[in-house]
């Protein structure tokens, strides 16, 4: 069982940052895909980013593309999702998430670790 916490959410105005952390409480953080995601109200979760074991290599939500960067920390088992020049439109509740493998994958089945969700606000 991998325990994940995000932290770092809350409310900002449109252009502005976050940082997303998400903190796994396993030793063996090093040997799992991780990504986020996030679910706006009335809308399905959907995938944001996603990293492998290493932090080599990354994928992003078009949507999100060149204003977010997700990155991972390996001796802190701590994931980071960096989020610039926010949107009104990204808006949600933000999930990170475990999945027990070293590759990267979009596909929200494929996770089957899943913290709490920290809330982002954007206002325009």
């Amino acid at each position: 069982q991998v325990q994940l916490i995000e932290s770092g959410g809350g409310l900002v105005q449109a252009g502005g940052s976050l940082r997303l952390s998400c903190a796994a409480a396993e030793r063996t953080f090093s040997r799992y895909g991780m990504g986020w995601f996030r679910q706006a109200p009335g809308q399905e979760r959907a995938f944001v980013a996603a990293i492998n074991w290493s932090g080599g290599s990354t994928t992003y939500a078009d949507s999100v593309k060149g204003r977010f960067t997700i990155s991972r920390d390996n001796a802190q088992n701590t994931m980071y999702l960096q989020m610039n020049s926010l949107k009104p439109e990204d808006t949600a509740v933000y999930y990170c998430a475990a999945a027990n493998m070293m590759g990267i994958s979009t596909s929200l089945r494929v996770y089957g670790y899943w913290g709490q969700g920290t809330q982002v606000t954007v206002s325009s």
